[in-house]
């Protein structure tokens, strides 16, 4: 005997039947005012507003020049020794032509985007939504406020061309391991990190060197994928040399590749 065939719906993409089968359309739903208001917390709507952040990120960004991205501590103080070096740092990125990002807050991220600024350059600040007050530093010109680390983090690799790291904490850690991350795995290619003062990171590059290393937790050329400096010129010098390393091998690459053609 042949079972009398289920109520069943298109909903775009999706066929439902029997206990999916919903009482109302997507379009009702849409235009009854009434109800509660927990959907702008679901994460349906987050999607759009993570959509939304992408959009925002890519449309402000894909104009700028080439760029740095300056990681550190939002804690330094104006009158330390970090907070001057950060300065500095901003001061020879720009003189080199290069825009220079942040996390656009206090601490070593203002002191770079105001060295940057002091010295002619393109200034920017990409900041976070925390459970803590932090605005964007008054030296910041293009400024963006993100929801969601992850949209952040990509604005930061996708537009940069380097990163420089200065003395900071677990936020400027995370950066700095990821950043390396993406270099190990081959996800973004002939990208320079330099980590700025040697005092502070000496004790973990060692770290790196000599149990990371030794214990075969990474390769032996793992530890070339980060420079260790003092000087804010020595980092820019290092930071061109690599690209210029990058386009000269990007052309070899497409010489080659047409002699094969041919």
């Amino acid at each position: 005997m042949n079972k009398a065939p289920r109520e069943e719906r298109r909903q775009g993409p999706s066929l439902v039947r029997g206990k999916f089968l919903p009482d109302t359309t997507y379009d009702e739903r849409l235009l009854d005012h009434r109800g509660s208001t927990e959907w702008l917390h679901m994460d349906p709507w987050r999607v759009l507003r993570i959509q939304a952040e992408f959009v925002e990120g890519f449309g402000q960004l894909a104009e700028l020049p080439p760029a740095v991205t300056v990681f550190g501590s939002a804690r330094t103080p104006v009158d330390s020794p970090d907070y001057a070096l950060g300065e500095q740092v901003g001061k020879a990125l720009a003189g080199a032509g290069y825009a220079v990002i942040t996390g656009g807050g206090p601490g070593c991220m203002e002191a770079a985007n105001k060295g940057a600024r002091q010295a002619g350059g393109v200034s920017v600040g990409l900041g976070i939504e925390l459970p803590f007050e932090q605005k964007l530093n008054d030296y910041v010109d293009l400024g963006i406020e993100f929801r969601y680390f992850f949209v952040r983090k990509t604005m930061f690799v996708k537009y940069s061309q380097a990163f420089v790291v200065m003395p900071g904490g677990f936020g400027t850690l995370d950066e700095l391991f990821e950043a390396i991350t993406l270099v190990q795995t081959g996800k973004i290619t002939l990208f320079p990190i330099v980590l700025m003062g040697t005092e502070f990171w000496k004790p973990l590059v060692d770290w790196i060197k000599d149990t990371l290393l030794v214990r075969g937790m990474i390769s032996e050329d793992d530890p070339k994928l980060f420079h260790l400096t003092d000087d804010p010129d020595e980092a820019v010098r290092h930071i061109v040399a690599s690209h210029q390393q990058a386009a000269v091998e990007s052309r070899v690459r497409a010489a080659t590749a047409e002699a094969e053609a041919t």
